[in-house]
């Protein structure tokens, strides 16, 4: 029985063929920035939600979204936004510890067309006189408001946005020296693609430098989003505790740009049945299993750089990460049921290629927990 339930699963799967080069998500923002005019440091949080618009003709997801700033905590919509369809993306703003004229960044990544929007608020902070008084003698500590043991950061987050694949991008981090003796700077568990330094590498009492993080997009490992951590060494003593860790973001890309004429004629071009992946009713406790069809109808290799599956339930297994042109690969796709409650589901996969017009595919999984 279970063999003939997955072979009609994957009869499901056949839907009229087409390209996907006309079939992308666009995300379209009501507004892009926002003014929250004069408000008090002691006055708790503020937050404005801003909404946006799936203006494409495919599922839009969003995979991350950050802010520039400790200060400020983003949240977005979970779920894929279908064509025509709202979502949004809510910042909170924490102004304690800040004053005067204050402007924070969110970035959002998605699987748009428009992989990245930055998103901006203003405001100004307003202190009263006992405040202004605290304030003045924790100066320093407001400047920096990250804790490292007696070393202090402006940030501890290297925020790097998109880095095209033989790239190199610098990003800095503000330190001060908060203790009454010399802190000695060095860095552990640095990943291969990232350059670490100080300068300078020793700092004096009450004495700030600055932190230089080098990302070599050449020597990542995985394409797309990357995301990993470096520790903060004072003094040789390593702690391993996480206040003393650095996060390292970016997302690698490759850059289609100097493509020449014969190049582009060559270049691979993906094509599916369907970004919709219907598996229908799933017993709840069962696995079942379907496959979707990805061919190569370009000439060149189509490289599959990285699938990038967030869901638990749902297994991804590419049989090959290269197609040659004109050939057809299965991507096997397992749903585990065994925690999922009744109902009905939509999860989404992004697959990221070398195609250099659908250089992210995102399939859209559908099923019933009955």
């Amino acid at each position: 029985m279970i063999r003939k339930f997955i072979l009609l699963v994957a009869v499901v799967l056949g839907f009229t063929a087409t390209q996907l080069s006309a079939q992308k998500a666009v995300i379209t923002f009501d507004k892009k920035t926002h003014d929250f005019g004069t408000i008090q440091e002691n006055g708790g949080n503020v937050s404005y939600v801003f909404e946006f618009t799936n203006t494409g003709d495919a599922p839009l997801l969003i995979q991350r979204v950050n802010a520039s700033c400790g200060c400020t905590t983003p949240e977005w919509t979970q779920t894929p936004v279908e064509p025509g369809k709202k979502g949004s993306v809510k910042a909170m703003f924490n102004p304690r510890g800040r004053s005067g004229v204050q402007t924070k960044d969110i970035y959002v990544y998605s699987n748009a067309s428009n992989e990245m929007e930055r998103l901006s608020f203003t405001c100004t902070i307003e202190r009263n006189a006992e405040q202004q008084n605290n304030n003045a003698r924790q100066n320093q500590a407001a400047n920096y408001p990250i804790e490292m043991g007696q070393l202090r950061a402006n940030i501890k987050v290297a925020q790097f946005g998109n880095v095209s694949k033989n790239e190199t991008q610098v990003r800095t981090i503000n330190v001060f020296n908060g203790s009454s003796a010399n802190l000695n700077l060095s860095f552990a568990d640095v990943p291969g693609y990232v350059s670490v330094s100080a300068t300078p590498a020793s700092l004096k009492a009450n004495e700030s430098g600055i932190i230089t993080v080098t990302i070599d997009a050449a020597k990542a490992t995985e394409w797309g989003a990357i995301n990993d951590n470096f520790t903060v060494v004072l003094n040789g003593k390593r702690n391993a505790s996480d206040a003393y860790k650095v996060n390292v973001q970016a997302n690698i890309i490759e850059d289609f740009s100097k493509m020449t004429a014969a190049q582009k004629r060559n270049a691979p071009i993906i094509e599916v049945k369907s970004y919709n992946l219907y598996m229908g009713n799933v017993k709840q406790g069962n696995k079942v299993r379907g496959r979707v069809a990805i061919k190569n109808v370009g000439i060149n290799p189509l490289e599959l750089r990285r699938v990038v599956n967030n869901n638990s339930d749902i297994t991804i297994h590419p049989m090959r990460m290269s197609i040659r042109g004109g050939r057809t690969e299965n991507f096997r796709i397992d749903i585990d049921s065994r925690y999922l409650p009744k109902g009905e589901y939509k999860k989404a996969f992004t697959v990221q290629t070398n195609d250099p017009i659908n250089t992210y595919v995102t399939f859209t999984i559908i099923y019933k927990v009955i």
